[in-house]
């Protein structure tokens, strides 16, 4: 590699590599803290045993059950009553990870349902046949009964193979489990029971991680009996492709899985489109749970059902958007975290029809009451700023003359219940708010009005009202079209509109300690917020906000542990959008936002970048509250009381983010918070507007704040090896291909083969083969999205995005490629260097023993076998390798490939540098030296291509320097050429790691044969190493239908690099396997007309020259 331009190329792309590696292992690393609490149990786990009839198997079924004191295992199987529930553990998951779950499910169900708020719930959101039916049982009548299977704890995550075998015995232990009720019913009728409850006819599957798909795997399993499982949860579970897709057997099963998922929701008709069924999985609610951004094992994009499941069956939720959870948290913790196993336990109990005491049959009524237990009552779209979520229906107001106005009707859904106590206490405590901002420090017991035509004015057209009053007990919210008085002619509930349980829960932070009863304490944070749009106040001329009173405590007034702050304002007065440069820039210089007082209480900041990739620093900083007039911070100013009494005036700021992949995130008590998404924006599958975040900032409009917003470049670095490692593993073998392609073209124009970084340094030159090779690929993506997608990826940051993935792919194999290179050029100069020292004291007595050793390992070496190996090393290489790859694992078979590799580069190299000796030694030192020395140590050293082929030491060839350097210059080739095959295959091999390591794990518990599809794969792939092993195999084969073309291996490579290159953009490179597997073949085929052109005395050549140089 020669220039400085080609240096600096190469130095470029492994700075960005090493850059971002170091920056995003340094966040990665960091612990994590959840705000989880930890969920305690005293666990028993009762095995149930296989009859006599069934065949034996290595797994195992269990029982929970809850209690510290000692039962007995019999008695406990012989009274199950409840509702199966069956767990399903992930990859290397042990079955015990069930006892949160049920610990919990036992304590939810004797202590009853949760108690019930006011708050707006997500089913009103819904249709109105699903929001009918949505009710909530008043008490739980059936418990659950929890089961688990132990898999071994083996990683299922790694190998289709373990899937499969999860997959036939979690559909054995669905009917064990049925089975056994009806064991246990009998039982219990034989000994006289007087009422026993019905027996179940499915089982409620749950299952973490991979134990989720293998829960959708079962239930289209063949032998699976009808209707025996209807309702499936999963927590963590990567539903649309493998968080690592590397294996093929792993993609291809779940490509299959995932078809007849689709299938299964399709109206089955005949091939003239008559109606035969109904869908058969049309009966099945399915609900993913993510973990949220703390989850670096999967992230949400993965946990989608989209495009599997259609919405009216299941949904993805996250943990951060859940109803009493509102925490992300990692892989595991997601199994114990108390508040999402409580709201999970209450979900899967408010399932059981209290009539029947079964599982809810009515799949809109059982995905109502997921989405009733799970979501918040905040809209999980980005767009619920500018939308109104009231229902909007054409009423007729009465006015006492008789008239009627317009407006926007309110059904009781958000009117208080009659048992809820409020005491009315009159007009005499109203209060009358002439500004647009409205302020609450306690519970006043007062009725504030708020006139909407007045206040409302000027554009400020909206209202939003954030408190962490309690609605109903605390607060109620009531529209009227006119000012009561005492002479109306109307009833109040005829002229006034309740819209009190509109107030939508957020998670409010902790709340301040108050030192002493009756002092007074900084703000409480908001645990509500209210918001009107012109829609639903349009027809009504009041709002009023009326307050419950509290009692004194020792004559003082009530603490300021309350707080209500609203305001009428414009949306557009607080949008701030931050572009895609602005956010870059912020990585430099921080961009500072001053917030004067009387601002928006609500700020849209809307980010053109998604905060998944770029996450941002946001931080705010008090600098006034109408006390002070500073616009700089009051601490630095020296005021600390100022700076108190500001904090006893302003409420906590609270964020809430969305983003149409996570959903919604809310970080309450925010001072200086890293806003991080789990969305996956830049992929291949991504939709226009998906890159895009948004997040409400709620700031009380009293204060004065300095917001400071950067993006962190660590969390960005962190994010973008977690969202696109699959992508850069695709790209990197691309990156390869493209490299053997320049290396074989070379060769077919008679030219020196380059090394692996020549080739690399000069696929990276503008503007060319930069273009040609990582643009026009993606253009190619972009265009089959056309056809096969109804909406394409966001062009700028996917095009953007997957070229950074290219060059930090272009980094890692150059350091991959030096690292290996000058590992081979270190032991090549050991090796010549002990063999120069070794010819030059060989007559020492001291060696004699060493003489005699080598004398006896040449005796060994004439053995006929040994010949036969020694003449033969690629026949049997290949033969060992295949032979691991059918019956062992494809991973050993392509150890051994790489063995070979290596083993004839060190051999090049060694040669080559012994030529470059000799080149530069007289020819009377070289003579000198002595042919018989040279052939007592070279003898030892096999030759390229299975021969034993001595160092040409004669005279008359080492006196030709041309001679020489010709041999060195044909050494240095081969070793190229079989480097760029050592690292293609290397990274091929690193690929089943994964799945050795489960196979591994299971050494001495039954073995079976690896897949056929990954076995074929890796066949083709050593049947590429061996049938390439020399340059002058290269094949070429006529281009059918046009005369004088060929199709060269140098097309072909390219063809394989562009196919890798779309297999990395489709998160899916374990597809790159099929075009380095179809090479291979082709190759083979070549070395076979070959060898029957020659046994026939024909010619198949194409005028390429040989592999030596005389």
């Amino acid at each position: 590699m020669q220039g400085l331009k080609a240096k600096v190329r190469l130095g470029v792309v492994v700075v960005i590599a090493v850059w971002i590696s170091l920056a995003g292992l340094f966040h990665l690393l960091k612990p994590i803290s959840n705000g989880c609490i930890m969920t305690y149990m005293y666990p028993t786990y009762i095995p149930i045993f296989t009859p006599k009839n069934m065949s034996s198997t290595k797994y195992g079924l269990y029982s929970y059950h809850e209690g510290w004191r000692k039962i007995d295992f019999n008695d406990h199987l012989k009274n199950l009553n409840g509702v199966p529930v069956l767990f399903i553990p992930g990859n290397g998951g042990s079955y015990k990870q069930v006892r949160s779950l049920a610990a919990e499910s036992d304590r939810a169900y004797q202590g009853g349902p949760l108690e019930r708020t006011f708050y707006q719930e997500a089913n009103q959101n819904l249709g109105k046949a699903e929001a009918v039916d949505a009710s909530l049982p008043s008490q739980y009548t059936r418990m659950l009964d929890w089961f688990a299977v132990d898999l071994e704890g083996e990683h299922s995550a790694m190998d289709g193979r373990i899937l499969e075998e999860h997959t036939k015995y979690v559909v054995y232990a669905i009917h064990r489990i049925l089975d056994q009720y009806k064991e246990s019913h009998d039982a219990r009728i034989r000994e006289g029971a007087a009422f026993s409850a019905s027996l179940p006819k499915s089982v409620i599957l749950v299952g973490h991680s991979m134990g989720g798909l293998v829960a959708r795997a079962a239930i289209i399993h063949p032998d699976l009996r009808k209707s025996s499982v209807e309702t499936v949860l999963t927590l963590s579970t990567p539903h649309q492709s493998p968080p690592l897709a590397l294996q093929p057997s792993l993609g291809n099963y779940y490509a299959s899985v995932n078809s007849e998922w689709r299938k299964g929701y399709m109206t089955q008709t005949s091939q003239s489109g008559n109606y035969l069924s109904d869908p058969l999985l049309g009966n099945v609610v399915v609900v993913s749970i993510s973990g949220g951004y703390n989850d670096y094992q999967v992230r949400s994009k993965l946990e989608s059902l989209d495009g599997i499941v259609p919405p009216t069956h299941g949904f993805m939720i996250s943990s951060t958007s859940m109803k009493n959870v509102w925490l992300s948290m990692e892989h595991q913790v997601i199994l114990w975290c108390n508040q999402l196993v409580v709201q999970v336990s209450h979900t899967l109990l408010s399932l059981i029809d209290s009539e029947i005491g079964q599982p809810i049959s009515d799949v809109p009524k059982r995905h109502a009451i997921f989405t009733k237990m799970l979501h918040s009552g905040i809209s999980q779209n980005f767009n619920w700023l500018g939308q109104s979520q009231l229902p909007k229906q054409l009423i007729q107001v009465p006015f006492p003359d008789g008239n009627t106005v317009s407006g926007s009707q309110m059904s009781n859904i958000f009117s208080c219940p009659s048992h809820v106590h409020w005491n009315n206490d009159g007009l005499e405590k109203d209060l009358y708010i002439q500004t647009t901002s409205i302020t609450v420090l306690a519970m006043d017991g007062r009725r504030r009005w708020l006139d909407i035509k007045k206040l409302g004015s000027n554009g400020k057209d909206h209202f939003i009202f954030v408190t962490n009053f309690a609605p109903c007990s605390g607060v109620r919210l009531h529209l009227w079209p006119e000012k009561e008085t005492s002479n109306s002619e109307f009833p109040v509930n005829k002229r006034v509109v309740e819209v009190t349980s509109k107030m939508v829960h957020i998670p409010s932070g902790p709340a301040p300690r108050q030192i002493e009863p009756g002092s007074q304490t900084e703000q409480a944070p908001p645990s509500a917020v209210f918001w009107l749009d012109p829609d639903d106040m349009h027809g009504f001329r009041f709002l009023t906000i009326s307050v419950a009173a509290r009692q004194t405590l020792s004559g003082r007034p009530p603490p300021a542990a309350s707080m209500g702050v609203g305001q009428f304002f414009s949306t557009k007065e607080g949008e701030r959008v931050f572009s895609p440069l602005m956010l870059l820039h912020s990585m430099f210089t921080q961009k500072d936002l001053i917030l004067t007082e009387d601002h928006p209480l609500a700020f849209n900041l809307s980010f053109s970048m998604s905060l998944g990739l770029l996450p941002v620093m946001l931080s705010l900083e008090t600098t006034g509250c109408g006390i002070k007039r500073s616009e700089f911070p009051l601490e630095d100013s020296g005021d600390v009381e100022t700076s108190r009494l500001c904090k006893l005036r302003c409420f906590p700021p609270v964020a809430l983010a969305w983003d149409s992949t996570s959903g919604l995130h809310i970080y309450p008590n925010l001072r200086s918070e890293t806003l991080v998404m789990d969305s996956s924006p830049a992929l291949w599958t991504s939709t226009q507007g998906s890159e895009k975040t948004v997040v409400l900032l709620l700031v009380d409009p009293h204060c004065s704040y300095k917001a400071s917003i950067s993006v962190s470049v660590s969390a960005s670095a962190g994010r973008y090896l977690l969202l696109y490692f699959s992508k850069i593993s695709g790209l990197a073998i691309a990156v390869v291909f493209f490299a053997l392609t320049r290396q074989a073209y070379a060769w077919e124009l008679d030219m020196p083969i380059p090394s692996l970084l020549s080739a690399m340094e000069s696929n990276l030159r503008l503007l060319l083969p930069f273009s040609f090779l990582a643009i026009l690929p993606i253009l190619f993506a972009l265009i089959f999205s056309c056809f096969s997608s109804p909406s394409l990826p966001p062009l700028s940051s996917f095009i953007i995005v997957s070229i950074i993935c290219y060059l930090f792919a272009n980094g890692v194999i150059t350091v991959l490629v030096f690292i290996s290179q000058w590992s081979f050029v270190l032991a090549a100069t050991v090796h010549v260097f002990i063999k120069k020292w070794w010819q030059t004291r060989e007559g020492n007595f001291s060696f004699l023993f060493l003489h005699w050793f080598l004398n006896l390992l040449t005796s060994f070496l004439s053995l006929k076998v040994v010949r036969i190996i020694r003449l033969n090393p690629l026949a049997i290489s290949a033969l060992v390798a295949v032979t691991l790859v059918c019956f062992v694992h494809p991973a050993l078979g392509l150890f051994v490939l790489l063995l070979s590799h290596a083993v004839c580069c060190h051999n090049s190299l060694c040669s080559f540098l012994m030529a470059s000796f000799h080149s530069h030694t007289g020819s009377k030192q070289s003579a000198g030296s002595g042919n018989e020395g040279v052939s007592a140590s070279m003898q030892f050293m096999p030759k390229y291509g299975g021969e034993t082929k001595l160092f040409p030491l004669d005279e008359n060839i080492c006196t030709s320097p041309d001679s020489a350097r010709s041999f060195g210059e044909t050494q240095l080739e081969i070793f190229h050429h079989r480097h760029g095959l050592l690292i293609l295959h290397l990274l091929a091999a690193l690929m089943f790691v994964p799945s050795m390591v489960a196979w591994l794990q299971r050494i001495g518990t039954g073995q079976n044969f690896p897949g056929f599809v990954d076995s074929l794969v890796c066949i083709g792939v050593v049947l590429h190493g061996i049938s390439d092993s020399k340059p002058e195999f290269n094949f070429f084969f006529p281009f059918p239908g046009i005369h004088g073309w060929e199709i060269r291996l140098s097309f072909a490579y390219l063809l394989a690099g562009y196919i890798a290159y779309l297999s990395a953009l489709a998160m899916a490179p374990y597809r790159i396997f099929y075009p380095m597997a179809a090479i291979g073949l082709m190759s083979f085929a070549f070395r076979i007309i070959q060898r029957r052109s020659r046994e026939k005395g024909e010619t198949y050549h194409s005028g390429r020259r040989h592999s030596h140089k005389h």
